[in-house]
């Protein structure tokens, strides 16, 4: 029989990293820039929540370190991390005008690099015989679930039984939806991705909208590495571990229509889709387990395909996405 109750809890938490890296990848594709160095955003955010627990953790124990601190240090750090990784996007985009799938690929190689050098850098001044680094007492604060949760049953394992990131991840997604369809910010931000011609007409500050945008965006990507890394990895640090699931978010943004929202459900249906091999029977034939490990990006490659065949114009990318403005070609 599948374990539904097993299985389901591992999807959410295998989507949540997704889920925050496609909702900072929509923000920023509505307002037009399309950065696909939303994997290296990721890596970024998770080796500066590790550098900054590393050294706040050192030489600690859990009943030395403060709960608050444990928790805004790395924090801080990640999001510090992931904005700068986002002002650099805009700043060779918007500012200097590059080609932003170039740029976008050129921060993905850079944040990965990035993330080994440092990640590697701390392995060694932990004195490790393993090529990993593991914050223990920091993961045990970010993966601290409601206490009652257990008391729960089923109810508790399906909906009570994770970190605080991840309902965080949930209340950010869903607040970026209402911002994008029911506020005035939200109304411009999408006017500069659709036509930055006429929002510019009108008034709207077409750079400061995609520089605020595309950082906001940035920093909560980079949450889903600090996630993936302090709950989902129970704080293990190892170079290149990240695997595709910054590609899979940027993936996620089209399956989703543009709409965080849906974002919700769609990641923890990735999630799921990533860890399937796990529970279906495979016996000893390898080559059925790979095809299952194929299932997330058959999905994937399906989803571009009908997305492509759609003619509704809600259902299509914001009209200016990944094209520069030139104010002066107005």
């Amino acid at each position: 029989m599948f374990d539904f109750v097993s299985f389901i809890p591992r999807a959410v938490v295998q989507g949540i990293p997704l889920l925050l890296g496609s909702t900072g990848e929509t923000i920023t594709e509505k307002s037009g820039n399309l950065n696909l160095g939303i994997p290296g955003i990721m890596y970024v955010g998770g080796i500066s929540g590790v550098i900054g627990s590393f050294y706040y953790e050192a030489g600690k124990t859990a009943q030395d370190m403060n709960t608050a601190l444990t928790i805004l240090i790395p924090l801080g750090c990640c999001l510090l991390g992931s904005f700068l990784m986002g002002l650099l996007y805009c700043f060779l985009t918007v500012t200097l005008r590059a080609n932003q799938n170039v740029t976008g690929l050129a921060l993905t190689t850079f944040g990965v690099g990035f993330g080994n050098f440092f990640g590697g850098s701390l392995i060694k001044l932990s004195g490790s015989s393993l090529p990993s680094i593991i914050m223990t007492n920091t993961s045990n604060v970010f993966r601290r679930t409601l206490p009652f949760a257990d008391k729960m049953g089923v109810f508790g394992k399906l909906f009570l039984n994770y970190g605080f990131l991840a309902y965080a991840a949930v209340v950010i997604a869903l607040a970026a939806a209402y911002v994008l369809g029911h506020t005035r910010t939200g109304l411009h931000l999408r006017a500069v991705g659709e036509s930055p011609t006429t929002a510019d007409a009108a008034g709207i500050n077409v750079t400061r909208y995609k520089y605020v945008a595309t950082c906001v965006g940035a920093m909560i990507a980079g949450l889903g590495g600090l996630y993936y890394v302090m709950d989902y990895a129970c704080g293990v640090w190892t170079n290149d571990a990240f695997g595709d699931r910054g590609w899979l978010a940027i993936a996620l943004v089209i399956f989703t229509i543009w709409r965080p929202n849906v974002g919700v459900l769609a990641s923890f249906l990735f999630g799921g889709l990533y860890i399937l091999h796990m529970y279906i029977p495979s016996g000893m034939n390898l080559a059925v387990k790979e095809l299952y490990k194929m299932a997330p990006y058959v999905v994937t490659i399906i989803v571009l395909v009908i997305t492509s065949m759609r003619n509704k114009r809600e259902n299509q990318p914001p009209a200016s996405l990944g094209l520069p403005y030139f104010r002066e070609e107005r």
